[in-house]
């Protein structure tokens, strides 16, 4: 019977990779190009380093491998998906680990895939793989506590060192777990020298960055410094807190539960240090004024959590009415977004019907200002169109051997390198 449990897992499992990687690749009309963001990053994949301007490494090597794979859309588009199709099984297996059942790794899984996640992975930027690392560590805590092998302490160095040459985001994950753990009785951890072995197993793996940042007289200060003057001071700590409840709206109930467990439910109590890491990690946030998905990967964890309790708390008689009622409710509050939060309309419909996305903040930009399109499908007109442009202009030209094409910004400069026709372009801005 147990095997058959397991099969049966497993195939729902696999079910809902297929659904997640279907869903993905519908939710993006036929009217866009890719994203300014993502030549950027495909670009980055032709001139291999250990460190860029505005991010580390990690996303150049997966581009280099799409460029190894064709430089199609589809591979472009399939890596945020395979991100996210992770990030419900890392959900799942807290789930088994937390000893959940079916009812609560549904539950689970339709709160990961029908969520603001579906956004992030629709683009290729570092944002899918930081979702998918943040929790993955988190993961290797839970491991960690129930065991209390050392192992898992080096497995999450290893996380954390991918995740940090991935986005530097990941050392706000950090900054909040310490006082976690002070606060708790996990804080005997620092008192094992295997800790302090990982740490420097960790610096290791992201010595190469470090070192290209000193030698570049350490960019991310500088960009960092851009991103507070340009964007950051168009952030609203409020709307950071409000757009919290929008990402995984459908599902709020969830995340409920999984405080509430930390709190009243005695086999969770040992978990309260993700209860104070939320909590510590959002202060963190809100104080530096930070854009709201910087603190996305704080919640598929919780989910595993609340699923449990509430697989616990949805019992006896009424369970066979309540918990098809708790797997649908996710979905169908999900639809209401469905035709908003995703490219999927063309942008004369959108401008048409402007009222829905601004009610939720969908047309404010990073200047702080509302325009026309919400500024990731802006982000995503007009590339194809340039790039045919430049092809014609570039033809036309009789020495074509010492000409250089110059762009104001690398979205320009990366949309014709990918989507020109003439190979002898290299577009540079």
């Amino acid at each position: 019977m147990q095997a058959k449990a397991i099969n049966r897992n497993t195939l729902i499992l696999l079910g809902f990779i297929a659904a997640k990687f279907l869903i993905q690749y519908s939710l993006i009309g036929p009217e866009y190009d890719l994203h300014r963001d993502e030549f950027l990053h495909l670009d980055q994949g032709s001139h291999l380093a250990w460190g860029y301007l505005s991010v580390p490494p990690v996303t150049s090597w997966i581009s280099f491998v799409i460029k190894l794979l064709g430089n199609s859309v589809l591979w472009v588009k399939f890596f945020p998906a395979l991100f996210g199709a992770l990030t419900i099984v890392v959900v799942w297996k807290t789930i088994e680990e937390l000893k959940g059942n079916l009812f609560a790794l549904v539950l689970g899984a339709v709160s990961v895939l029908f969520s603001s996640i579906l956004r992030f992975n629709i683009l290729y930027q570092p944002n899918s793989l930081d979702i998918l690392l943040w929790t993955l560590f988190y993961f290797t805590v839970v491991k960690y506590i129930n065991s209390e092998k050392t192992l898992w302490l080096w497995y999450a160095a290893i996380v954390f060192s991918f995740g940090f040459l991935n986005k530097y985001n990941i050392v706000f994950l950090i900054l909040g777990l310490i006082p976690a753990l002070l606060l708790t009785k996990h804080r005997k951890v620092f008192l094992r020298k295997q800790l302090y072995f990982a740490l420097v197993f960790a610096l290791l793996i992201v010595l190469p960055n470090l070192v290209w940042q000193y030698q570049n007289h350490f960019p991310v200060i500088f960009h960092l410094k851009e991103l507070a003057s340009t964007q950051l001071e168009n952030v609203s700590r409020f709307d950071f807190l409000k757009e919290q409840i929008l990402f995984f709206f459908g599902s709020l109930f969830v995340l409920l539960a999984a405080f509430i467990s930390f709190i009243i439910y005695k086999p969770f109590t040992k978990y309260r240090i993700f209860f104070w890491s939320f909590v510590f990690t959002i202060i963190i946030f809100t104080y530096f004024k930070a854009k709201a998905y910087y603190a996305i990967g704080l919640y598929p964890i919780l989910l595993a959590f609340g699923a449990v309790y509430l697989e616990k708390l949805v019992s006896g008689k009424w369970k066979l009415y309540l918990r098809p009622i708790l797997i649908v409710i996710p979905v169908l509050l999900f639809i209401p977004f469905y035709r908003i939060a995703f490219p999927n309309l063309s942008p004369a419909e959108i401008e048409k019907h402007p009222e829905r996305y601004k009610k939720i903040g969908l047309l404010r930009w990073e200047d702080g200002k509302d325009h026309m399109l919400p500024q990731d499908f802006a982000d995503m007109q007009g590339w194809k169109e340039m790039a045919m442009k430049t092809d014609s202009a570039f033809n036309s030209l009789k020495d074509k051997t010492h000409t250089l094409v110059l762009c104001d910004n690398y979205g320009q400069a990366g949309a014709i390198n990918y989507y020109s026709k003439n190979r002898n372009i290299n577009a540079v801005s």
